[in-house]
């Protein structure tokens, strides 16, 4: 296959206690490269579950459709767990009609198995103090796990989980997971957890870990048969070194990095 198709458009799916914002520093390079773009917001439904959120991207790209006439594959970028959303509306509201048609779903620190620092969120030990180092930073204030719908069908062990794991991914999808790690363990990477990420080990325990972005860990964004594209800290193209935090999660949508390995999927020919 030769020759440059016509740019697929782009449906884009932030994360928890976010905003479509978070793509401002991507759109530039759609406008110059002419890719077709939709920002899907859902910070209004910020304590609805999310499942229901599923629902809202479903009718979001079904007005977008009806609104441009166009009804062939899109991309979808997603941040954090705003990639569990897009996955829940595809692999399991969708899964019986395949009817939305997905050329490759790109997840940016996506915690598909489920999140530790959700789980951690209601430690009787630990849970109050990380809540508080993080508020500010990750979480917002006056947080209540508890409260918090989309946290709780992000656990591990959470309904939403167990329906995706038992769902699995789509054949007829291409699916990308691009993370950051820190394996020099330079502290100011996430300044908060001294440039680690915590995750839960295969004995059930809490533990720190270099592979991870500060808030999802390596683990946490695998999927069956999918490979992890992993970005280390490191000089660009012009041997400039980005600062170290904008390797966090936090900052994965605005990362130079991580945006010209999102514009390198979009614009490949599919073979």
């Amino acid at each position: 296959m030769t020759g440059n198709p016509a740019p697929v458009p782009v449906i884009l799916v932030h994360g928890w206690n976010s905003h479509p914002g978070v793509w401002n520093r991507l759109i530039p390079r759609f406008d110059a490269a002419h890719i077709p773009y939709s920002r899907f917001s859902h910070v209004e439904m910020a304590h609805e579950t999310l499942p229901h959120i599923a629902g809202a991207l479903r009718e979001h790209i079904q007005k977008y459709r009806n609104e441009t006439s166009y009804y062939g594959e899109v991309d979808i970028i997603s941040h954090s767990l705003g990639t569990c959303i897009t996955r829940y509306f595809l692999e399991v509201m969708d899964r019986a009609e395949n009817r939305e048609h997905v050329r490759q779903l790109i997840g940016l620190g996506p915690p598909n198995n489920g999140s530790a620092l959700a789980k951690l969120f209601t430690d009787p030990e630990q849970g109050a103090m990380i809540i508080n180092r993080l508020t500010g930073v990750f979480v917002p204030e006056g947080f209540d796990p508890e409260k918090d719908e989309m946290v709780k069908d992000v656990l591990p062990e959470s309904r939403v989980m167990t329906e995706l794991r038992t769902a699995g991914i789509r054949k007829d999808i291409l699916y990308r997971v691009i993370v950051t790690g820190n394996p020099e363990g330079t502290p100011a990477f996430f300044p908060t957890f001294g440039g680690k990420t915590w995750e839960i080990g295969d004995d059930g325990r809490y533990r720190l870990t270099l592979e991870g972005d500060g808030v999802v860990a390596h683990c946490e964004s695998r999927l069956p048969g999918i490979s992890l594209d992993i970005i280390p800290p490191g000089p660009d193209a012009s041997g400039q070194y980005p600062r170290p935090d904008l390797f966090c999660h936090i900052n994965l949508p605005k990362n130079p990095a991580v945006i010209d390995h999102i514009m390198q999927y979009l614009t490949a020919v599919r073979q």
